[in-house]
């Protein structure tokens, strides 16, 4: 069993943040591979038996490379078990302005190309720092209020890839189950067709996904 671990990143901080999922699911017994949607080619994308995918946020969107992926993959991402996050700024928030962060999450969604079938979406907070602005947007990002800093909350990141093991291993356990009980022998397939052990949440506003975006961004 093979996860994909795929990101589209600007300045580093949404690599960094898939580097860790990887390193986490495998220490948690799952290999995968951890892939830059932007420079890396995919190779038999149809090999891996769940995918987490991300990118960084500008204007409330994922990178074009991220949301190129979703487009060129739809079929597949129908038939496997999905997990999205995405990487912006809620964590420099400040006062009235935080509020803003619960609204963010349907809206990224609702951009997706699909948007695909999903388990859970997180909108994590990234690194912001004055150099990825203009001047325009550092006067505005002053009267705003907010703080450059490294907002990335490393143990939700880490709860949140413990998850996805639990839930990705006792699926192919169960699967492993069914089999066996068929009489079937030799190694478990990829899921096939969008019945799956898995469920997902298919639209963007439904009340697990956004659950899942209010719960991670902190500071």
């Amino acid at each position: 069993m093979v996860v994909l671990v795929g990101y589209a990143s600007a300045h580093g901080s949404t690599r960094e943040i898939a580097e860790r999922i990887g390193v986490r699911l495998r220490e948690r017994g799952l290999a995968n591979h951890v892939r830059d949607l932007e420079r890396e080619a995919v190779e038999e994308p149809e090999r891996y038996e769940a995918l987490v995918l991300g990118s960084a946020v500008h204007d409330r969107a994922w990178l074009a490379p991220a949301k190129d992926f979703l487009r060129h993959q739809g079929e597949l991402l129908e038939t496997r078990p999905v997990w999205l996050f995405s990487v912006g700024m809620p964590g420099a928030l400040r006062g009235p302005w935080k509020r803003l962060a619960a609204t963010e999450g349907p809206l990224i969604l609702a951009d997706l190309p699909g948007p695909p079938p999903y388990r859970s979406h997180r909108l994590l907070s990234g690194v912001v720092s004055r150099d990825q602005f203009p001047l325009r947007g550092r006067l505005l990002f002053r009267l705003m209020g907010c703080r450059y800093g490294d907002f990335r909350d490393w143990a939700a990141i880490d709860s949140w890839a413990d998850g996805i093991a639990r839930e990705v291993t006792a699926a192919f356990v169960e699967r492993r189950r069914a089999a066996a009980h068929s009489g079937k022998s030799g190694p478990i397939g990829p899921w096939e067709g969008p019945d799956r052990t898995l469920p997902t949440s298919r639209h963007p506003h439904q009340a697990d996904g956004n659950r899942d975006d209010s719960r991670v961004t902190t500071n």
